[in-house]
């Protein structure tokens, strides 16, 4: 029998060599080539360029001018965080914050309620031409935004259809000029926000509501369900992923909301409509305050990130 000093007695060298053989491995892998999960870094490595040319660098950009006094030409002055008390000092802008969360409301939570209600009848019931209602009900969203925010202001417009159709049903007293309205103007443009969005969530509701498992229904019905408890306790928690998504696109869509604003109330009247981003246009554009622009958009980056953050984690959380 050979034992292990006697086969090293005999062949050193094998024995060297076998226990030489990981790093020898290694050493081959490295005169190779790099390592898999390299190689993957560096498929990435040109969009991480991108993104770090086209985003990340435009923020740090902008996070450092808001710490400065500059109309965008002469050199600017440091200021530190005064731009930040400015934007919490001044009300035009504190209102605009409060009119982003507004817009959260009707171009986020109701859309978002409207596109369920929508889907679980659409997926409860066989309807005929259903491709033709989900077409037309989607398609908002294939209209560009400023085409939008221009229809809807001559809709809204004195002698426009909303008006003549209140006429019509003979509620003369309640038309108006809505869009001068100062009381009416945000809620008018943010019932247009709710228009467009839900479609989308509709969308991918009904594409949710097809994943689930029709045994549950059947299971729900045996149990005596009706209509509404079903969708609280089949459709709902089955669509949770779905939710998170809308939740986060139109979230995303209500904060930086600025071209459908822009194009039918310019912020007005007065302030009464104005969000963030038309502030942020306002003052760097036309006063030639960049700095405290700067400052308002870091807010608003700020905002819109913990906004994300919670939708994430609720969704997560019951996942």
């Amino acid at each position: 029998m050979v034992t292990t000093t006697d086969e090293a007695r005999v062949h050193p060298a094998t024995t060297r060599a076998k226990r030489r053989d990981p790093a020898a491995g290694d050493s081959r892998r490295r005169r190779g080539g790099l390592e898999p999960s390299r190689v993957a870094y560096l498929y990435l490595l040109p969009a991480l360029a991108v993104y770090a040319a086209f985003v990340l660098l435009p923020l740090l950009h902008t996070v450092w001018l808001s710490f400065f006094d500059w109309n965008g030409i002469t050199v600017g002055t440091w200021t530190g965080l005064e731009n930040y008390v400015e934007v919490l000092r001044d009300e035009d802008l504190r209102a605009a914050f409060v009119h982003s969360l507004a817009f959260l409301g009707f171009t986020c939570a109701l859309p978002v309620a409207l596109g369920l209600v929508l889907a679980a009848l659409l997926s409860r019931h066989e309807i005929r031409g259903l491709a033709f209602f989900r077409s037309v009900l989607f398609l908002p969203q294939v209209i560009a935004m400023v085409v939008v925010g221009v229809a809807w202001r001559w809709m809204y417009a004195d002698d426009g259809a909303v008006n003549q159709l209140l006429r019509l049903v003979g509620l003369d007293g309640v038309t108006r000029a809505w869009l001068g309205d100062f009381d009416l103007a945000l809620p008018a443009v943010g019932l247009v926000g709710t228009w467009v969005m839900y479609g989308l969530c509709m969308l991918l509701f009904l594409s949710g509501a097809q994943k689930i498992d029709r045994s549950l229904y059947e299971a729900a019905r045996m149990d005596g369900a009706g209509p509404v408890r079903e969708f609280f306790a089949v459709t709902l928690p089955g669509l949770r992923q779905e939710v998170t998504v809308a939740l986060t696109i139109t979230a995303i869509y209500a904060l930086r909301n600025f071209d459908l604003v822009y194009v039918t109330t310019n912020g007005g009247p007065g302030n009464a409509s104005t969000v963030p981003a038309v502030e942020i246009y306002r003052l760097a554009f036309r006063e030639s305050e960049v700095g405290l622009a700067c400052a308002v958009a870091v807010v608003l980056m700020a905002i819109t990130f913990v906004a994300l953050l919670l939708i994430t984690r609720l969704g997560r959380d019951r996942t």
